[in-house]
C-alpha cells in the first residue's frame, strides 16, 4: 500500500511516500513550493502541484497533521486555508485521509510527545532505513505522518 503523508503549510508543503508491504519503504519526499501570490492562485497551484504528485504515485491512503494553534493568526489563516485545498484536492482523488495532531506523530516516531524535529528525522531515518534525510524538516515531518498513517491504518 503506498501512504502520501502531508505536512501543510502556506507556501511551502512536505510531502513524504512510502510504501508499507511488510517493511515500510521510501518512495519519495520534498516539498511543494508555491510562490507568494493572491490567495486563490496560491491555493489554486497547491492543489495542482498536489494532484501531479498523487497521479504520478497513486497513493492508496493520505495522512495529514491537524492543524494546532498558531500565535500569528495570519499564519494560522494562510496554513488553515491551504490545508482546506490539500484535503479537497486528495478527496478529489478518493483517497481516504487521516489526520494526526503534531503530538500523536511524535509519539508514533519517537514515542516521546515533545520530540524536536532533530529527533523526528533521526528516527524517520531510522525506522525508513535511510542514512540520511536531507532538505527541509517540512519533507522529514511529512515522512512522520506518513508512517503515523501506516501505524494507525485498519486492517
Amino acid at each position: 500500500m503506498i501512504i502520501l503523508g502531508i505536512d501543510p503549510g502556506s507556501t511551502r508543503i512536505g510531502y513524504g511516500i512510502i510504501e508499507n508491504n511488510k517493511n515500510l519503504e521510501l518512495i519519495d519526499y520534498g516539498v511543494i513550493e508555491v510562490k507568494r501570490k493572491e490567495s486563490a492562485l496560491l491555493l489554486k497551484e497547491i492543489a495542482a502541484k498536489l494532484s501531479d504528485l498523487i497521479q504520478k504515485y497513486k497513493p492508496e491512503l493520505a495522512g495529514i497533521e491537524k492543524l494546532y494553534f498558531s500565535k500569528n493568526v495570519k499564519t494560522g489563516i494562510e496554513v488553515a486555508q491551504a490545508r482546506g485545498a490539500i484535503i479537497l484536492e486528495i478527496s478529489r482523488h478518493q483517497i481516504p485521509i487521516k489526520e494526526f495532531s503534531p503530538s500523536e506523530i511524535k509519539i508514533a516516531v519517537t514515542n516521546y510527545g515533545l520530540a524536536d524535529k532533530k529527533s523526528v528525522a533521526k528516527m524517520v531515518s531510522r525506522i525508513l532505513n535511510v542514512e540520511k534525510l536531507g532538505g527541509f524538516d517540512d519533507a522529514s515531518d511529512a515522512l512522520a505522518i506518513a508512517i503515523t498513517t501506516a501505524m494507525h491504518k485498519e486492517y
